[in-house]
């Protein structure tokens, strides 16, 4: 078993099969936050608007509007407990722990509505076979609060990395953000070209939400708790231009994976690795001109984002 903090939290070390089962209860619940968020918010391109961010202690929703001002939602994966907080001053609490998730579904709900903040969700899970209802779901019981941090962890990680990358790109670039349908950290860079119009086929899932989703020419990249035996970093272009998979990348541990149309990393590759930010950035990089070089992207999109070292304090 490869599970480990403390002297190795730098990058923590949790294999997937040693928590699928809490994993598959934090997906739902990353879900309920996730829906709340879409059904008060405006719609962003690529529906940017639903996603939730990694914070200090877990993940977030950052600021969700409603008719009486402002509320904010965060998993708190420290404290063991999902913290609901409205511009109003008041605040609630649910507790993080091993129960179903129809019953966190129904005391998240009565946690909004005893703040007075109004809210009606779809409550299918999404991009999940079966999909069960929140209000219906005790299959998902198990929390292990232990290895949640840990995932966390990694997710703090990957968005240092995610952050740096995305400071290299001057052109449309989307946030480093949590899509709790694939429960992936993503940030994704786009040429300014359309895109042909996505086929969908997610399970449980509109295909209108993907034809939105890529609707523009892209290249993505990302960590998610899958593809590796602690997870893995992945990068894909939509469309995919020809010559991209046979593109040559690094590290070494790197590699195209045909059955999921995408290159990936294995997290351990990562975090054995001697410099393991080192090791990151040329997996992002490389990936990255596999899309741009053979999609025929403009080399202005890229900038250096130490260009303005003299305005900096402490970084000249």
């Amino acid at each position: 078993m490869v599970r480990s903090i403390g002297a190795a939290w730098d990058w923590p070390r949790l294999r997937v099969a040693d928590w699928t089962e809490t994993r598959d209860t934090l997906h739902m619940w990353t879900q309920v936050l996730g829906k709340i968020r879409l059904s008060q918010s405006p719609l962003l391109n690529h529906w940017w608007q639903v996603t939730l961010y990694v914070g200090p202690r877990g993940l977030t929703t950052g600021p969700i509007p409603h008719a009486g001002g402002l509320f904010d939602m965060e998993l708190d994966v420290v404290g063991r407990r999902l913290l609901v907080r409205s511009s109003a001053g008041e605040e609630r609490t649910v507790p993080l722990s091993s129960r179903p998730v129809a019953d966190f579904y129904a005391e998240t709900m009565a946690a909004l509505d005893a703040l007075g903040i109004d809210v009606v969700i779809d409550v299918r899970p999404n991009e999940v076979d079966p999909a069960i209802p929140f209000p219906d779901d005790r299959v998902h019981t198990t929390y292990d609060a232990e290895a949640a941090q840990l995932f966390w962890g990694q997710l703090v990680q990957a968005h240092r990395g995610l952050e740096v990358f995305r400071s290299h790109f001057v052109g449309k670039v989307s946030p480093v953000h949590f899509f709790w349908g694939a429960m992936d950290l993503a940030c994704t860079r786009f040429s300014g070209r359309d895109a042909p119009e996505h086929p969908g086929g997610a399970p449980n899932c509109g295909d209108w939400v993907m034809v939105e989703g890529y609707s523009r020419e892209l290249s993505s990249a990302g960590f998610w708790p899958g593809g590796g035996e602690e997870g893995a970093f992945y990068a894909y272009a939509y469309p995919e231009p020809e010559g991209f998979a046979e593109h040559a990348v690094g590290p070494a541990a790197a590699y195209y994976s045909r059955e999921n149309g995408q290159f990936l990393l294995p997290y351990e590759a990562v975090a054995d690795a001697a410099d393991p930010d080192r090791t990151l950035q040329e997996f992002l990089h490389t990936t990255y001109r596999a899309a741009a070089d053979h999609g025929g992207w403009d080399p202005a999109l890229e900038d250096d984002p130490g260009r303005w070292p003299q305005h900096r304090p402490g970084r000249a």
